[in-house]
């Protein structure tokens, strides 16, 4: 048997192939030049790292084909949306950051937890990448902790002080969606790995989430005047809020049908 399953090498083959188009579309980080480029190399080198750690731990822990596939959609949706011009209509666009956000929070975190990628990833780190996300594992067997860390995150960063940091400020901007998808991914790791006992908790958690995070986009919705900057579109950020309000809740509402129906299943 081959030391790289086929699978793998063209894993490997769609990932060169995915870095070496990002660059070549218009408008993105990694065509830029200063603290953008560096910020986005930055990213780019933790993409690859993550990505390169399931390739490596596959080779040991063979994942399921559709494991495999999602996981590595869901890496190449993640490039485009960090790396991609999505970023870069951000700066400008409060509806286009928004989309960046949900699909960093509400598509691509629960795919990955669906992979189920734990044994690939230490497999191929070892115990020192197991040390890494323990604690975030630790805090997942607490449905409502993690709902609570996530909400913090996301209000957090919605304040306008904070908003406008990050747009301004290319660090603060990938500090946060390195927030995002982390505690997104300890939210959905709490929601959709809960166990029988804690699958109640999980609901409340999903119910509290579709509810703050609803709130805030009915705020935005909603607001008479820009939030973030007067020179900010006020249909772009009302556009935004409905991103949040609506869209923004099926991926939390498709969960809470799955778990509740696992939960009644085991009931």
């Amino acid at each position: 048997m081959p030391l790289i399953p086929h699978w793998c090498r063209r894993a490997g083959a769609g990932w060169a192939l995915v870095l070496i188009s990002v660059p070549a579309l218009a408008h993105n980080p990694l065509a830029s030049q200063g603290p953008e480029q560096w910020a986005a190399l930055v990213t780019a080198a933790w993409l690859l790292s993550f990505w390169g750690l399931y390739l490596w731990g596959s080779t040991r822990v063979s994942p399921g084909w559709l494991s495999a596939t999602v996981f590595h959609l869901t890496a190449i949706l993640c490039a485009f949306t960090l790396l991609g011009p999505l970023d870069d209509w951000a700066k400008t666009s409060t509806a286009a950051h928004m989309v960046q956000h949900m699909l960093l929070m509400a598509v691509i975190a629960p795919l990955w937890v669906l992979c189920r990628p734990l044994p690939q990833l230490n497999a191929g780190g070892g115990p020192p990448a197991a040390r890494i996300w323990r604690p975030g594992l630790q805090l997942a067997r607490y449905p409502m902790y993690a709902a609570f860390l996530h909400g913090a995150i996301i209000w957090f960063w919605h304040m306008p002080y904070f908003y406008m940091l990050a747009v301004e400020n290319v660090w603060w901007h990938a500090f946060e969606h390195a927030c995002f998808i982390v505690t997104a991914g300890i939210f959905w790791w709490a929601i959709l790995r809960a166990g029988q006992a804690r699958t109640p908790w999980a609901l409340v958690a999903l119910l509290f989430t579709l509810m703050h995070t609803g709130f805030l986009g009915a705020l935005l919705t909603f607001a008479r005047d820009p939030l973030y900057a007067e020179a900010r579109d006020l249909p772009d950020q009302q556009l935004a809020g409905l991103i949040m309000w609506v869209a923004g809740a099926v991926p939390y509402l498709i969960a809470s049908a799955w778990v509740g129906h696992r939960w009644f299943q085991r009931i």
